[in-house]
């Protein structure tokens, strides 16, 4: 990954019964850690087209009912010296039980409660929840941006 550049990312909320959907991650980045669905965005593809497909081939999930949640400019050079722009959708009631899709990429999906979530979740999502659960719209650098009305 070209690290001297932003990259954009497209992650969906799976929220069912007031439990969100999380994976536990395989692989060099993020390994052992949960995270949400969701993967890069393709060349010339739509966002909400993006959320579908990743949703999809990750949990073999499908929902019709995907909104916008929020964008987080989500620059980490203290970290892993990386950066990302994540654009955050949520699925409510998506068809079917979340299937392990990509066993190379991740050991499992688990439903947890939104109030007791678990401590080991990737940091490109620590501030995916806590941004939903706030009704942030963009979170720029760990700033909450707001919408001026002219």
């Amino acid at each position: 990954m070209e690290k001297d550049k932003p990259r954009v990312a497209v992650n969906i909320l799976v929220v069912r019964d007031g439990k969100i959907l999380l994976g536990k991650r395989k692989g060099s980045t993020g390994g052992g850690y949960f995270g949400l669905p969701g993967g890069k965005l393709e060349f010339y593809e739509s966002l909400e087209d993006c959320a579908k497909r990743e949703l999809e081939e990750e949990t073999g999930l499908r929902c019709d009912n995907i909104s916008f949640l929020h964008v987080i400019n989500d620059p980490r050079p203290n970290d892993d010296k990386t950066h990302w722009i994540h654009f955050e959708f949520i699925a409510k009631d998506p068809v079917g039980q979340p299937k392990l899709m990509e066993p190379d990429k991740c050991a499992g999906w688990e439903w947890f409660d939104m109030n007791n979530l678990p401590d080991d979740i990737f940091i490109g999502f620590k501030q995916s929840i806590p941004t939903y659960l706030r009704s942030i719209v963009a979170l720029d650098a760990g700033k909450e941006l707001k919408m001026q009305k002219i």
